[in-house]
C-alpha cells in the first residue's frame, strides 16, 4: 500500500471554498493534517452579494472533524488581504489553490461590459493578487504549491461564455510563466479543468449527470500535484467523474514560404493542408517560439512561392487594423489596401503616416486615421461606419509590454496589459459584432503570442492577456459561424517597436513584420478557410497550434478515489505516447472521455427489487401565466384566445399539460442502483402515457402533489427499459388529478439477467398500429427556432434542447426539441379536431429540431372512440412519434 499523502504543518489557502469543488478541498485538506484557510464572498454563482455563512460552516466542519482551519470573507481582487489572514493564523502558506469563480453567461451579442469586467476580476485579477501576495513567502521559504483553476469552456471555446473562455485560458498563460519562475525556488504551479458538480455547473448541466460528477473526484489531482514530493509544475489537467489526464501544446511541421513578393494570401491558401497537417512530419512538443532565425535562413534558399488556382483579395472589405501606425500592423495595413480594402488605421500614437503612405499609394480615401485607445472600441468602428458606412475585419492587433518578473511586477503593469491586449481586443469586436451580424460576414484575427501559449518569464501579465485572448477567439467563433463570422488567432514573430526593446537590432530587422501580413489577410478574406484556430507564424513559416491530451486514467465510480491510487497510476495518466493520446477540439469531444468512465465500476452491482419501490412526495404548484405558457410552448397562437388569454370564456389548458406536474416527481430513482453501467448520456425517453382522471383544471391556479413508484425494470440484452408510474394529486382534497407511466431505454445497462417482457397493462401498453389505409384526418403544424426554448420554461431545461455543445455530445447537429414538446404539439391537433380525451399514449420514435414541420396523421378506430396517430417530420421525412393513440371522451362530466 502506497503512504498516505500528508499535509502536516502547512497551510493551504483555498479561494471561494464555501461550497462544491473549494469546500471538498478543504475538508480533504484539513483530514490530512493541514491548517486551512476557507475563504468565500458568500456571493451568488453571478458575484452578487456576500455572506460569512458559507465560509463558517466549513470551517465548523474542518473544527468538528479534529482539523484546523480559520475563514475569511474578502473578495479575492483583495488577495493580499486572504494570505495576510494565514499568515496571522498559521504563519506562512504552502499551498494556494485559486478556486474562486462566477458566471456571466450571455451570448457575445448580447454581452455588457459589467458581464465582461466582473469575470475578468474575479478570475483573472483575483488569481493574480492571491498569488502575487503569496510569492514572497513561498520564494523565501523555497517551497510553494498552485493550483490555478481553467475550464473546458477556456480550452475548447464556449458558446455564451466568451468572457469566462477567456479567463479561464488566461489562466493557463498565468500558470506556464508561473511555472517557468517559480522552478528555481521550489514554487511549482500547475492548472486544471475540472468537470464537477457546484453552484456555477447546476445551472448548465441535467440533474442526473451532475449526481456523477461530485467534486471529490477532482479532489485526488488537486492533492497529488500540491503535495511537497510531487515536482511536475507547468502542467494543464481535466478531470472529473474518476477520469484524470492531461494535456500539452503540440505544434505542426507547417509549411515555410520564400519570403519575397510571391509570398502572398493566395500561395498560403495553395499550401493550406501542408499547415494543419500533422500526420505527414512529426510535430512539435514546444515550450516555446519555434527556431525562426533557421526557418528565415531555410526560406530565403527557397524558389518562389506558386500561387494556387484560387486568388484571394479582399476587395470592396472595410478593415479595422489596431496599432497600426507601424510595425505589423503597418504591414497589414499595406497588404490590405494592395488587395483592394479599404482601412481604418487605428493608433494612440501617429496613425498618419501609414495613412499617408496607403493613400499616395492606393487613392486618397483608401484609409482614414483613428487614435482611440482600444479600451474605446465603440469610437473605433463608429470611425469605420462614419467613413464607410460599416465594417467588415477586424485585426486586433494593438499591444503594450510591461515586461517585469513576477516578483517586480506591480498591480499597475498588470492592469495595463490585461486592459489593452484584453480588454481592447473584446471592446473592438463587440463594437463590430452588430454589423457583422447584420450583414452576415464578419472576420476577426486576433493576435495571441507564444508567449501565452507556452509561458514566458517576465511576462506574468502579458501571458495571461495573449491565452486569454485565444479563449476568447474560440469562443466567438462559435457564436458567430452559422452568420459567416469566423475568428482565428495568430502568434506572430516579427520585429516591431514593442519586440524592440527585448531583442538585438539586426534581429529586429531581420524578422520582418512583412512576412506575417500574408496569413493575416488571407484568414480576413471571403476565401478564409477555418474558423477557432491557433497559428503560429513568422519568416515565411506557418504551423497550426491544437492541444493533446493524454489517453489518461478511469478510475471506477463505485470506490472512492485516493490521491494515493492516482499517484500509483500517475506515469499512465500522464504518458502521450502510449497510442491513446487525442487531440479534443471542442467542450463535448472533452467530456467524452468523462462521460465514458461513468460507467466504471469496479464490480457488479445486485440490483434491488422493484416491488413497492417509491420516491418522495413531489409538491407542484401552477397558475395562470404557467398554463398560458405551456400552450404557447406546444404551438397555440396570438389568434388562439382560449388558449392564450385568460379572460376568454372558454379559456383552458391543453390537456396535455399533465406531463408537466410529474416532471419533477419522475427523476425520484437512481438509475445506478436499478442497472448495471448507468450513463446519464446513453439514456433515451422511450413511450409516455398520460391518463387525465380530473378535467378541467382550476384555470386560476392550484397546488398538485406527485409520487412516482417504480412499475418494471427490462432486461433487453444491450439495454435496460425501466417504467415508472407516477401519479399526481390535488394537494388540499386528494383528489388523483393525472396519472403518468413513463418508460426510458439505458443504452449500455443490460445483460443483467432481469425480465425482458413487461406486463400488459391496457392502453399503456398498447401496440396501435396504424390501419393499412390512408389517414381519415392530418394536420402540419410548422415549429418556431424557438419553440425548445419556450417550451423549457415550463420545466424541462435540459441542455440538450437548448445548448448546441451538449446536443454534439448526443450526436446531434444542434440541439433538438422535447419529446414531451412533440407529444403536447401532436395532442394538441387532436382535441382541436375532436375534442377531450382521457388517455393518450406515445413512443418517442426520432428526434425533432426546432422549425421543422411536423405532420399528425390520425386514424379512427373502435367506432370513433379511439384515434391512433403518428407524427412525421415532413423535411425528413422520418417518424417522430409512433404507437400513440389517444381514447376520447365525449362527456367531460366523467373525469
Amino acid at each position: 500500500m502506497p503512504q498516505e499523502l500528508r499535509f502536516d504543518g502547512q497551510t493551504v489557502v483555498i479561494t471561494g471554498a464555501g461550497g462544491g469543488l473549494g469546500k471538498a478541498y478543504a475538508l480533504f485538506f484539513g483530514s490530512r493534517g493541514a491548517n486551512v484557510v476557507v475563504n468565500d464572498l458568500g456571493s451568488t454563482s453571478k458575484g452578487e452579494g456576500h455572506s460569512s455563512k458559507a465560509a463558517d460552516l466549513v470551517v465548523e466542519d474542518i473544527k468538528k472533524a479534529g482539523g484546523n482551519a480559520v475563514a475569511n470573507y474578502d473578495s479575492v481582487e483583495f488577495g493580499d488581504r486572504i494570505i495576510e489572514t494565514a499568515i496571522k493564523a498559521f504563519g506562512s502558506v504552502h499551498v494556494l489553490i485559486n478556486n474562486a469563480g462566477i458566471l456571466r453567461d450571455v451570448s457575445f451579442k448580447n454581452m455588457k461590459d459589467a458581464d465582461w469586467d466582473l469575470i475578468q476580476l474575479v478570475h483573472l485579477k483575483g488569481a493574480y493578487k492571491t498569488t502575487k501576495a503569496a510569492w514572497p513567502v513561498f520564494r523565501k521559504q523555497k517551497f510553494g504549491r498552485i493550483i490555478n483553476t481553467a475550464s473546458a469552456a477556456g480550452l475548447y471555446g464556449s458558446f455564451g461564455q466568451a468572457n469566462y473562455s477567456a479567463a479561464k485560458l488566461g489562466l493557463v498563460g498565468f500558470t506556464e510563466t508561473l511555472a517557468k519562475e517559480g522552478a528555481k525556488y521550489g514554487v511549482f504551479a500547475n492548472v486544471i479543468a475540472p468537470m464537477a458538480a457546484s453552484r456555477m455547473t447546476q445551472t448548465v448541466l441535467p440533474e442526473d449527470l451532475l449526481s456523477m460528477l461530485k467534486p471529490e473526484w477532482v479532489v485526488p489531482l488537486v492533492a497529488y500535484l500540491t503535495h511537497k514530493d510531487t515536482e511536475d509544475t507547468g502542467g494543464i489537467y481535466e478531470a472529473g467523474a474518476g477520469f484524470v489526464s492531461k494535456l500539452r501544446w503540440e505544434r505542426a511541421h507547417g509549411a515555410l514560404f520564400k519570403t519575397d513578393e510571391s509570398f502572398t494570401p493566395a500561395s498560403i491558401l495553395a499550401r493550406w493542408n501542408e499547415i494543419m497537417d500533422f500526420e505527414s512530419n512529426p510535430p512539435q512538443y514546444p515550450t516555446g517560439p519555434n527556431d525562426f532565425m533557421g526557418l528565415l535562413e531555410s526560406a530565403r534558399e527557397l524558389p518562389s512561392n506558386k500561387q494556387g488556382d484560387v486568388p484571394v483579395d479582399v476587395k470592396g472589405k472595410v478593415v479595422i487594423v489596431t496599432g497600426s501606425g507601424g510595425g505589423l500592423g503597418r504591414a497589414y495595413a499595406l497588404l490590405f489596401a494592395k488587395l483592394g480594402a479599404k482601412l481604418v488605421i487605428n493608433d494612440v500614437g501617429d496613425p498618419n503616416g501609414t495613412v499617408n503612405e496607403i493613400n499616395k499609394l492606393y487613392g486618397e480615401g483608401t484609409a482614414v486615421p483613428d487614435r482611440h485607445s482600444v479600451e474605446d472600441g465603440d469610437a473605433v468602428v463608429q470611425t469605420a461606419v462614419d467613413a464607410f458606412g460599416t465594417v467588415h475585419v477586424v485585426v486586433n492587433n494593438a499591444g503594450i509590454l510591461r515586461d517585469k518578473s513576477f516578483a517586480g511586477m506591480t498591480d499597475a503593469q498588470w492592469d495595463q496589459v490585461i486592459a489593452v491586449h484584453l480588454r481592447g481586443t473584446y471592446k473592438i469586436t463587440k463594437a463590430a459584432w452588430p454589423y457583422f451580424l447584420k450583414q452576415k460576414f464578419g472576420r476577426v484575427v486576433n493576435t495571441t503570442s507564444t508567449s501565452g501559449i507556452y509561458g514566458n518569464f517576465g511576462q506574468a501579465n502579458y501571458a495571461t492577456a495573449k491565452c486569454a485572448i485565444i479563449g476568447f477567439t474560440k469562443t466567438i467563433a462559435l457564436e458567430g459561424q452559422k452568420y459567416n463570422i469566423l475568428a482565428n488567432a495568430i502568434a506572430p514573430n516579427a520585429g516591431t517597436n514593442m519586440t524592440r526593446s527585448i531583442l538585438p537590432e539586426e534581429i529586429v530587422q531581420a524578422f520582418k513584420p512583412d512576412y506575417v501580413a500574408p496569413l493575416t489577410v488571407l484568414l480576413s478574406s471571403d476565401m478564409a478557410p477555418v474558423t477557432g484556430e491557433i497559428f503560429e507564424t513568422g519568416s515565411g513559416w506557418i504551423g497550426n497550434t491544437r492541444l493533446q491530451r493524454t489517453g489518461g486514467v478511469g478510475f471506477p465510480v463505485d470506490k472512492q478515489l485516493t490521491p494515493e491510487a492516482l499517484e500509483e497510476n500517475w506515469v499512465k495518466a500522464i504518458d502521450f505516447s502510449d497510442g491513446r493520446a487525442t487531440h479534443p477540439k471542442t467542450t463535448q469531444e472533452s467530456m467524452g472521455a468523462i462521460l465514458e468512465n461513468m460507467s466504471n465500476k469496479s464490480s457488479s452491482t445486485s440490483l434491488p427489487s422493484t416491488t413497492d419501490k417509491t420516491g418522495p412526495d413531489f409538491p407542484f404548484s401552477y397558475d395562470t401565466r404557467d398554463l398560458v405558457l405551456y400552450n404557447i410552448g406546444i404551438g397555440a397562437k396570438s389568434s388562439e384566445l382560449k388558449y392564450v388569454y385568460e379572460g376568454a370564456d372558454d379559456f383552458t389548458v391543453l390537456p396535455t399539460y399533465g406531463v408537466i406536474p410529474y416532471f419533477g416527481a419522475s427523476g425520484s430513482f437512481d438509475f445506478s442502483e436499478l442497472v448495471p453501467n448507468f450513463n446519464p448520456m446513453m439514456l433515451l425517453h422511450g413511450e409516455q402515457y398520460l391518463e387525465i382522471k380530473s378535467w378541467p383544471l382550476p384555470m386560476s391556479g392550484g397546488k398538485l402533489v406527485s409520487k412516482a413508484r417504480l412499475i418494471e425494470v427490462l432486461d433487453k440484452g444491450k439495454a435496460a427499459c425501466v417504467i415508472t408510474g407516477t401519479e399526481t394529486k390535488d394537494s388540499e382534497t386528494g383528489k388523483p388529478v393525472f396519472y403518468n407511466e413513463s418508460t426510458v431505454f439505458l443504452r449500455g445497462s443490460g445483460g443483467f439477467g432481469g425480465p425482458s417482457k413487461g406486463k400488459d397493462r391496457g392502453a399503456a401498453t398498447a401496440a396501435n398500429s396504424p390501419p393499412k389505409r390512408a389517414p381519415d384526418f392530418s394536420a402540419e403544424v410548422k415549429t418556431s427556432e424557438d419553440q425548445a426554448a419556450i417550451y423549457r420554461l415550463s420545466g424541462d431545461y435540459n441542455p440538450l434542447h437548448i445548448d448546441p455543445a451538449f446536443a454534439a455530445v448526443g450526436k446531434f447537429p444542434k440541439p433538438i426539441l422535447h419529446g414531451l414538446c412533440t407529444f403536447g404539439i401532436s395532442g394538441k391537433q387532436i382535441y382541436d379536431k375532436f375534442g377531450m380525451f382521457k388517455n393518450i399514449k406515445v413512443r418517442f420514435a426520432g428526434h425533432v429540431f426546432p422549425g421543422e414541420t411536423l405532420k399528425v396523421e390520425m386514424w379512427k378506430v373502435d367506432g370513433g372512440k379511439k384515434i391512433i396517430f403518428q407524427t412525421k417530420v415532413v423535411e425528413r421525412n422520418s417518424i417522430a412519434i409512433s404507437s400513440a393513440a389517444v381514447e376520447l371522451l365525449s362527456d367531460t362530466s366523467k373525469l
